[in-house]
């Protein structure tokens, strides 16, 4: 077993590695989670490329703070509290610039053309749902955060996590059983056709 530990360090030592000067612990934690971080911005951005700034600007930060890291909790949720900080810090700056230069707010979700009509479908069911149950369903759904973690994430009672996924969980049944609205292939080309 401790062969086992040696070869597949968790992310709190190779976290503390890391604070002791070990680089290659940081190149561990950054191959083990590049692809999620990014995969956390892209379904909250519209822009694959501003998603990928953002996740970078997400390792920055944590190498920025490594000197300040306790592992009091999961590295994973530690690392996708700083995404989320560095997401809402993103969207006030959206809104801003929306208001300083007149402009409606962009949206916050994607909006990228995807060949299958039920993608799309799928991805209007969803922006249809309440702000906090849609995070709190794509941070159990895509990020496979636990209820604890999204709790603790969130600043929320493991209770409410609970009640508010089921709560996202049958409205989005709802709204994709709900027969489709007449118009719906002209709403598919406007989301395929936004910038």
């Amino acid at each position: 077993m401790n062969d086992r530990n040696e070869k597949h360090p968790s992310d709190e030592r190779l976290m503390l590695e890391f604070t002791q000067g070990c680089a290659d612990a940081f190149a561990e934690l950054f191959r083990r989670y590049h692809q999620p971080i990014y995969g956390f911005f892209r379904r909250r951005v519209a822009d694959p490329g501003r998603a990928e700034e953002l996740a970078q600007e997400t390792f920055l930060a944590l190498l920025r703070g490594a000197s300040r890291y306790e592992p009091r909790a999961l590295f994973r949720t530690y690392l996708y509290a700083i995404g989320l900080r560095i997401l809402r810090a993103e969207r006030r700056k959206a809104a801003f610039r929306a208001a300083f230069f007149g402009q409606p707010a962009p949206s916050r979700e994607p909006t990228a053309h995807q060949s299958a009509e039920a993608g799309v479908w799928m991805r209007c069911a969803v922006e249809n749902l309440d702000r906090m149950d849609r995070e709190i369903l794509l941070l159990r759904e895509y990020e496979q955060l636990s209820y604890a973690e999204i709790a603790e994430l969130l600043s929320i009672p493991v209770n409410t996590v609970r009640s508010r996924l089921f709560r996202a969980r049958t409205a989005l049944r709802e709204l994709l059983e709900a027969p489709a609205p007449q118009h719906a292939p002209q709403r598919v080309a406007e989301i395929g056709e936004q910038p």
